[in-house]
């Protein structure tokens, strides 16, 4: 329970920290730059992996508690889970801190182009099949260095062994060493 204790502490500074850095942060940005930052987050998903957090922090918890005291798996459970529901609605403070983020990162205009182009199509098509293209490039690249490689390395050995070989003859053969002298 020590090692719990301790996580709580650094985990509790943290959330001190995180929860009144972003009032001062927010102040240098006004309320349309921050509604057009929050369309252009919502319109890329720039936030949708951050849903996680929170279940994942719970699960690991649970694990790390119920491996301490097995006897108590339910009321670990059921208890983390409570106070994880309770503190899910502090994921509103997430995204405003990403917000404030790309205020801060894009000016209103950008913000609104960005908007507008993932909302377009072309950009839910970008955001769609995006990954599988970017996929695809890598292994077509990897063929592609594979062949170069074996390319590079059979031109180059073969000019290296042109210019380190002996020259041939008139005849085409290269020339033998001279036979040793016989000792006396």
């Amino acid at each position: 329970m020590n090692r719990f204790a301790g996580r709580v502490r650094v985990l509790t500074a943290f959330v001190l920290l995180a929860t009144t850095a972003p009032a001062a942060f927010a102040q240098d940005v006004t309320e349309d730059h921050l509604k057009a930052a929050r369309a252009a987050i919502s319109a890329i998903g720039a936030t949708d992996n951050f849903d996680n957090i929170l279940p994942n922090l719970a699960e690991r918890l649970k694990a790390n508690l119920i491996q301490s005291s097995p006897n108590y798996q339910d009321l670990i459970s059921s208890t983390i889970d409570a106070k994880a529901l309770e503190l899910a609605g502090r994921r509103a403070d997430l995204e405003r801190e990403a917000a404030t983020i790309y205020a801060k990162t894009f000016t209103v205009e950008q913000l609104n182009a960005i908007s507008a182009f993932y909302q377009s199509e072309a950009g839910k098509k970008l955001l769609n099949d995006g990954p599988i293209a970017s996929r695809e490039m890598l292994k077509a690249a990897d063929i592609w260095a594979a062949g170069v490689s074996r390319d590079l390395n059979a031109e180059a050995t073969k000019a290296l062994q042109a210019t380190l070989a002996p020259p041939a003859d008139a005849a085409g053969q290269a020339p033998t060493a001279p036979a040793p002298a016989p000792a006396p």
